[in-house]
């Protein structure tokens, strides 16, 4: 019997599709999903009739699992693989939800998949990797939310690619299939980017639409500095900080991104495209760093998200970033790492200033230690 195939554009009720679509993943069935990418079959990780089925479509490739795990969200990473590295962090909170499959150890004891039915761990197991994913389309988002455990993944690519339209994907899966979602060609109709993490580091498994380019920048530390107004403080130690890194990683300041190494600054109370105080600017030109292009700017949603670690110059820094944004949590510090306050030089002489900066350079070489920058790790 061939699938029932729901035209996601005609649907007068997205909601109603969602519905259909849990429901037949709950039974154990196998059901057609769109991705921004391609098209994909997703069936319950608790059927181990439903993982078969998977398998009979999958893709095989040389030393990968047969199937992908989906996952709800970047966070959840570390319940499958909790000796992710750095680098695999970043670029989870980065790419996902989106075009990137990232291939990660699952040889930890307390993963997840220890938890799974011999079926299901056999499919999305191979060579003690696991292949994760979490496409970028809402559809697929809202049934994953709804629908309790994991969700297992087949991507049957062809000769041609993988599968951008509904056509394509009947030509190839249609005898697993309960339910198709037809959303219309993919979005980017290219294969999403597969890395697998090594070491400190990442390589590309198979190419895809973000580019290894990137995903290098991607991959980056991304330190940020915040202090009130972003003309004093936080431009001093973003600059202090760059000079600082670019000697421990052997190049210039201005090489330290092609290093893997991000640095910015923000104020929690800033305008943006202001300059950089006048002492602020002379005394790093004393301390050989340069601040003379620096423009202002506020904190922003989309700066605290691709932050690793937000340092403030104050308390009151810090429990403003929380209190606005909570999920940074582990991410946020004090400058200080005894938690004093660096004083702030606004309004003072030129002496205050080189004051100022020398407490936070004598914080940074601190805060260096933690971030083990070194030559070739990040």
């Amino acid at each position: 019997m061939p699938p029932m195939v729901i035209d996601l554009r005609r649907s007068e009720d997205a909601r109603d599709v969602v519905h259909r679509a849990v429901q037949a993943l709950a039974e154990g069935r196998c059901v057609a999903f769109p991705t921004e990418t391609d098209y994909v079959v997703a069936a319950s990780g608790r059927s181990a009739e439903a993982a078969a089925a998977l398998v009979a479509i999958a893709t095989r490739r040389d030393g990968e699992p047969l199937l992908s795990l989906a996952l709800k969200s970047a966070e959840e990473a570390l319940d499958w693989a909790p000796r992710i590295t750095a680098v695999g962090r970043r670029i989870a909170r980065r790419c996902w939800p989106g075009p990137v499959s990232m291939i990660v150890p699952d040889d930890h004891p307390e993963s997840l998949v220890h938890r799974l039915s011999e079926p299901a761990r056999a499919a999305l197991v191979g060579a003690g990797r696991l292949r994760l994913r979490i496409p970028g389309h809402p559809l697929l988002a809202d049934c994953m939310r709804m629908l309790p455990g994991p969700v297992m993944l087949a991507e049957p690519d062809g000769t041609g690619g993988p599968p951008i339209t509904v056509e394509d994907l009947l030509g190839r899966a249609a005898s697993a299939l309960t339910l198709v979602v037809d959303d219309g060609r993919t979005r980017y109709a290219q294969p999403p980017s597969t890395i697998e993490l090594t070491g400190d580091s990442f390589r590309i498994v198979r190419p895809g639409v973000v580019s290894e380019e990137t995903l290098r920048r991607l991959s980056s530390l991304m330190v940020l500095f915040v202090c009130t107004g972003n003309t004093c403080r936080s431009p001093m130690a973003e600059a202090l900080f760059r000079v600082m890194a670019a000697e421990q990683l052997g190049c210039r300041p201005d090489e330290i991104e092609r290093h893997g190494v991000v640095v910015a600054s923000a104020g929690i109370a800033a305008w943006g495209g202001g300059p950089a105080s006048g002492h602020a600017v002379e005394t790093m030109q004393e301390m050989g760093a340069d601040l003379g292009g620096h423009e202002s700017q506020p904190i922003t949603e989309s700066l605290v998200a691709q932050a690793d670690v937000i340092l403030t110059m104050t308390a009151a820094h810090r429990a403003a970033i929380l209190a606005q944004f909570p999920e940074t949590g582990g991410r946020v510090a004090m400058l200080a790492p005894d938690r004093r306050d660096v004083l702030d030089p606004v309004g003072g002489t030129l002496e205050t200033y080189r004051k100022c900066a020398r407490q936070i350079h004598g914080h940074l070489a601190a805060q260096l230690d933690t971030l083990g920058l070194r030559r070739g790790i990040v």
